[in-house]
This record gives structure tokens, sequence and C-alpha cells, in this order.
């Protein structure tokens, strides 16, 4: 168990697909409020003989929370099948009354953008790439001994999928894999991007460590394999908020065009109907890596 200064409380406890989701909460002091998340764990998790299982961080995308995934996604099916646990964090702080927080569905509450903020006020609380990568996941390999800190992927849909991008090239080595549903690419070129990270990030020189596009260009690690999913009726892919076209031609510029992987879905869009039509596919993906296919 974590030690008495950081505990898990548990809501809700719910059986799904022969294995248990648990709704919890506990304090961040990375965030400095109280924060949700939810955990799948698959069937006979608990048992005694059971051994570490491994883990898929699955990360929302903008006006989420910790339970879009967990009740739209339909990953929990295929984790189950394939022994795998699933952790769906928040997407922001919650509740630090900054001036604005709440204003906007695309910069603030439910859009923290998986990074650490640098410019004030943003920077006392958000700092979702520490908790991310380091307070929540400690904790939870901590107070879940279950858990496989060992054995960890990574995926995520819109902003989600930025995050899970950028995350990924920024801690070589902590993640086994990464996948994207309809991902923000390249944010330093799309409104979204630009509006977060000039909220966020004290100057524009910090603007290209938190952008996919920018970061597989610079990218000197082992082989790649990332897997990119979209609808081509998803309206964002088609407004140029997205511009997947732009990551596909960093990796080629950097001579990894062979390493990623993108699919196309005629007629989806960017809902969680088209997440959960391609829910299996990204978990197949992670449990290639995972060693569990």
């Amino acid at each position: 168990m974590a030690t008495p200064a950081f505990q898990f409380h548990t809501k809700a406890t719910i059986a799904t697909f022969g294995g248990t989701l648990l709704k919890l909460t506990h304090e961040s002091a990375v965030l400095g409020c109280p924060m949700a998340l939810n955990v799948f764990f698959p069937p006979a998790a608990f048992g005694r003989s059971t051994p570490k299982v491994p883990v898929l961080w699955y990360l929302a995308g903008l006006t989420c929370s910790s339970d879009n995934g967990a009740e739209k996604g339909f990953f929990n099916y295929w984790a189950a099948k394939y022994g795998i646990a699933v952790v769906y964090p928040d997407t922001s702080p919650r509740g630090s009354n900054h001036p604005g927080e709440h204003d906007a569905y695309d910069f603030g509450s439910a859009a923290g953008f998986y990074l650490d903020a640098t410019k004030e006020p943003w920077s006392q609380n958000y700092k979702m790439e520490t908790y991310i990568t380091s307070e929540l996941p400690a904790a939870l390999y901590s107070y879940f001994i279950v858990l496989d800190n060992s054995r960890v992927s990574l995926m995520g849909h819109s902003m989600g999928g930025h995050g899970a991008l950028t995350l990924f090239f920024k801690h070589p080595g902590k993640y086994k894999s990464t996948s994207a549903f309809a991902p923000i690419v390249n944010p330093s070129k799309c409104p979204w991007g630009e509006k977060a990270f000039s909220g966020y990030l004290a100057s524009k020189k910090e603007w290209a460590k938190h952008d996919a596009t920018e970061l597989i260009k610079a990218y000197s690690g082992a082989d790649l394999d990332i897997f990119i999913s979209c609808g081509l009726s998803d309206e964002f892919l088609i407004g140029g908020q997205l511009l997947i076209d732009n990551f596909v031609a960093a990796a080629k510029e950097a001579g990894r065009e062979s390493q990623v992987t993108v699919k196309y879905a005629p007629g989806y869009d960017h809902s969680y109907y088209y997440v959960s039509t391609l829910a299996q596919e990204h978990v197949e993906h992670a449990a290639k890596h995972l060693g569990v296919l």
C-alpha cells in the first residue's frame, strides 16, 4: 500500500467484462486539488496467485474527464481479454479558480494539454505532465501492487492523443508503446494548440517540446511503432485542428516513415462512436508491445 500521505478512496466498484472498474479519488500534491480517476482491473487480477498485470493508460480529450474513456471507449472488453489493466486519469486540475478557468471548452478546466504550465497563474497547479508521468503512476503502482510498472503503454484521443505521443517521446523507455485516436499532432500550427500554448507557456520557444511533429524530428531513440487512426469524416481533421499529414511528413523527414502507421476510417467522426469502434486495434497494438499478444 502507499504511504498514508497518498491514499486512494474508492467511490464505486463496478463489475464489467469479468473484471473490476474502480472509481477512485485522491488528493494531488502536484496539482494542489482533489482528483478523480478510473482503473480497470482484468479478471482475477486480485487473485492470490495472480502475477502482475501490464498497464495501459488512456488519455482523454478536450471537455472530457476520467469517466469518458472508461464508460464509452469499450476498452475494458479487450483489456479483459488480454489481461491488461487500464488507467483513466482526468484531463486537468479541477477547481483551481483561476480567472477564466471555466470560460471555454478548449482552455483551462478539462483542457490541461498534458503539459506543465510555465505561465502564471497556470504554473501554480496546471502540471499535468508531472502528474501523469510521475506522481499518479508512482502512487498507483505502490498502492495496487498487482500493476506491473515495467510493462506500461500509452494511448489517447484528440488532446489525449497529443498527450500520448508527446509524453512517449519526452520520456523514452517509460512506455512500451503509444497509439492515438484522431490526435492533435502539430499543436503549434493549429487553433487549439496555439490557444493552449499561448495561455500555458511563458515563451513561444517552449512550444516545440510539446509538439509531436517537432519531437519526432528530434527523436534519436530506438525504432518506433506508432499507430494513429482517424475518421475521414472527422470535423476536426477537415477543419485543420489535427494536421496528421504534418506528422507523417515529419516522420518521413526523420527517416521514420515506415515506423508510423496511419489508418483512416471512411464515414467516422471524432466521437466515441469512432473510438469504441477502433478500440480493439489500439488495445491489441499495446498488447503486442506489452507481451500478452
